[in-house]
């Protein structure tokens, strides 16, 4: 039996139902959010969990909770998993940050690589603490299913890593809209991605929801 890491990104938060960069913000889940934690548990409660992984953020605790409730397993938190810190851009939508950073922001879109938000991360720095994680649960989970509950962000970058996509085109390559799961198989070929950005767990009303 191989290695499959399930990475779900947290619900509904007022930020990405405004389409608002959140990173260190510790926003918690709306109540749509809450639903759509809900709806991935019945979902995915009957699937033999090994360990369960998790931002310290509170969307991401509140989105594992009723999975963890369900099937009696504690989430290990890491920081490593944590969302970019986006620094002056926290709580801005694009059009602002466009008009109040607009060079940083030209800079961000050409290359999140190397360029961070004003104040903010860059990805590789992201890369390397996120991959951390993923490099510790290999070492201690060689088969099974994990679950990493984490950030649109840290997600898509965690995944451009393992796929050999650069991480500066991490915004433009993969998709990852609130309560949606990428599954990556590892074996001895290298991980291999089974799923990206699901959501069929949750009904149609909670899938067109406005926001990101």
């Amino acid at each position: 039996m191989s290695l499959t890491i399930y990475f779900l990104r947290h619900g509904q938060t007022e930020c990405s139902r405004n389409n608002s960069f959140c990173g260190s913000i510790d926003s918690e889940l709306t109540p749509e959010g809450l639903e759509m934690a809900k709806a991935f548990a019945d979902a995915y409660s009957s699937t033999p969990w090994t360990a369960i992984f998790s931002s310290p953020m509170q969307r991401t605790i509140l989105t594992a909770k009723p999975l963890c409730a369900a099937i009696e397993m504690e989430p290990q938190l890491r920081d490593g998993l944590k969302e970019i810190n986006y620094g002056k851009w926290e709580g801005k939508t694009p059009e602002v940050i466009s008009r109040e950073y607009h060079d940083d922001y030209i800079r961000w879109l050409a290359d999140p690589a190397w360029n961070g938000p004003t104040d903010g991360e860059i990805a590789v720095t992201i890369a390397s603490r996120a991959m951390q994680v993923i490099e510790e649960i290999k070492r201690f989970y060689s088969s099974g299913n994990v679950l990493v509950v984490s950030h649109k962000a840290t997600i898509r970058i965690i995944l451009s890593s393992l796929l050999g996509i650069d991480v500066g085109r991490f915004r433009f390559r993969l998709g990852c809209p609130v309560a949606s799961v990428s599954i990556v198989e590892f074996s001895s070929h290298g991980p291999l991605l089974k799923v990206l950005a699901d959501r069929t767990h949750l009904d149609e009303r909670l899938r067109n929801l406005p926001g990101t």
